[in-house]
């Protein structure tokens, strides 16, 4: 993810140097090894890169094709290119004979030249066969998934994924016009959409939550979260960090929710005979939460939504 071109379309890496200092590249752990579980355009790799020592070790992770194209012009030994999700972190490093990490940067969603070009069909602005999978190599597109889905998933899919009121409406004329004319374009489902939905919300075209939807379904985003978080906490070693950006309420509520279990252990009962030392104890101390600069909404309005977390794995039986 990063300020290079990425075939005519570009990208600038949201809170770019705020997620990669969250990680202490310093002293003696610019010599450790790390994981880029979203590698992008790059951006963030790039930098972890510059900061790590000749001893330093970088694995990147990303499902899309493109993503790895750009990563194949990384002539540098010390990286390491996995094409899959981060969620196969624990099995790409049991393959790299890896047993623990440094720190983990998680840039989650979509990338600016993914939704910019129309051909990978997850925009609603310009038209494009309706794709919207990450990786073109594996799965079924959303055209086909609209295709062949019963109406109850639909609206099931639209409403949890998309947080959209309309979803009933949304999956009602998705199976009506299905009937006599296959959804296959992007500009078609958002026509269908933007007819479905009553009211508009200020700034916002009608098919955003519908397109979010479907995009985050297709692509088991969110079930990748959960397993990937689960992952990286269990591949890092005492006092190493995860960073991770999340663009969307979803996201968000996963990755919190996340920390706040490794940060808040549930104590016994007090009456009960427990010494101290054999009390329960964090997991996990939260280090900082941050959200773009007002300059860089400014220069990236696709940055307002994100919402930059960190946290450290505490040593074994240490209270925080």
């Amino acid at each position: 993810m990063t300020n290079q071109q990425a075939t005519e379309f570009t990208h600038t890496t949201v809170l770019l140097h705020e997620a990669v200092d969250a990680l202490d590249l310093s002293g003696e752990r610019a010599h450790g090894t790390y994981i880029d579980g979203t590698f992008g355009r790059g951006g963030h790799s790039r930098l972890i890169l510059e900061k790590l020592s000749e001893r330093g070790r970088l694995i990147a992770f990303d499902k899309d094709t493109q993503a790895i194209a750009n990563a194949a012009e990384i002539r540098d030994p010390r990286f390491e290119i996995v094409h899959n999700s981060f969620a196969t972190i624990t099995e790409a490093l049991a393959q790299l004979q890896i047993q623990h990490v440094d720190g983990v940067l998680l840039d989650l969603g979509i990338s600016s030249p993914q939704v910019d070009d129309a051909a990978r069909g997850f925009s609603f602005r310009a038209d494009g066969p309706l794709d919207m999978r990450m990786d073109t190599t594996r799965g079924i597109s959303a055209a086909e998934w609209l295709a062949q889905e019963d109406e109850e998933k639909i609206r099931e899919v639209i409403k949890n994924y998309g947080e959209e009121r309309f979803a009933f409406q949304i999956a009602k004329a998705i199976v009506a016009c299905r009937k006599t004319d296959p959804i296959t374009g992007t500009r078609q489902l958002a026509q269908l959409v933007a007819h479905a939905v009553k009211t508009r919300e200020k700034g916002k075209d009608p098919a955003t939550r519908t397109f979010q939807a479907i995009r985050i379904y297709i692509n088991k985003e969110l079930e990748d979260l959960e397993v990937g978080l689960d992952a990286a906490y269990a591949a890092l070693a005492p006092q190493a960090r995860m960073s991770v950006i999340s663009f969307h309420s979803l996201e968000d509520r996963i990755v919190k929710q996340f920390f706040a279990s490794k940060v808040k252990v549930d104590q016994p009962d007090r009456r009960l005979p427990i010494r101290q030392t054999e009390l329960p104890q964090p997991k996990m101390r939260l280090i900082e939460r941050i959200k773009p600069s007002e300059q860089e909404i400014a220069v990236n309005p696709r940055s307002r939504s994100a919402i930059l977390r960190v946290a450290e794995r505490l040593p074994e039986g240490s209270a925080q």
